[in-house]
């Protein structure tokens, strides 16, 4: 859904997490977030009676859902589902957005988790949900694949975690190097891991 298309609060929010990827929480302000979002300032306090952390907090849930959301389009788009096929998508959207746009985004719950988790409790609650969120629908896609359910939770938070740590290396190191690399690697892992017998 295009930014225009929102209503102003869910602008706002889409804003903040757009701001929160590239700069971090501590570097995104409330009056920035209104001008991205082209809502009117005074509409802050009416949506966010919280301030600054209810909108992070709720910028941190919105990035959580758009992640579970976009596992079964990463599926749709394989002609052949396999775990492998589903990382090697997610991996893609980062390394196709690097090297279209550059290395100036990352994630903004991993921004939020290590900016604000020590010090305020209701942004590492958000974190927690928001992964937690991403990890059950990556692992409810690897149970449909064949893979058993008992290992399905363990390989998603192998998936995200190696993710999330190659996003920072490729930003890091401004090359996709860390990005294919896991992809590469971990692809043959997480198919060995469906059940032979699955039909």
């Amino acid at each position: 859904m295009a930014k225009a298309e929102r209503g102003p609060r869910e602008r706002m929010v889409f804003s903040a997490a757009q701001l929160i990827r590239r700069d971090g929480v501590h570097s995104t302000g409330m009056r920035q977030v209104a001008v991205d979002a082209a809502a009117p300032r005074g509409s802050l306090q009416h949506y966010f009676p919280g301030g600054k952390t209810q909108l992070v907090d709720e910028a941190v849930g919105w990035a959580g859902r758009y992640a579970a959301r976009r596992v079964p389009r990463f599926l749709a788009a394989l002609p052949e589902p396999t775990p492998s096929g589903l990382f090697a998508e997610m991996v893609r959207q980062w390394t196709d957005e690097y090297k279209a746009a550059g290395f100036a985004g990352g994630c903004p719950v991993a921004a939020a988790t290590v900016e604000c988790a020590e010090s305020v409790a209701s942004t590492r609650t958000a974190a927690s949900g928001a992964f937690t969120m991403w990890t059950g629908a990556v692992a409810e896609a690897l149970t449909g694949m064949g893979v058993p359910e008992e290992r399905a939770g363990a390989l998603a938070t192998l998936m995200i975690s190696s993710l999330e740590g190659a996003i920072l290396l490729a930003r890091a190191e401004q090359d996709v190097r860390a990005l294919t690399t896991v992809a590469r690697e971990l692809g043959p892992l997480l198919d060995a891991a469906v059940r032979q017998d699955n039909p």
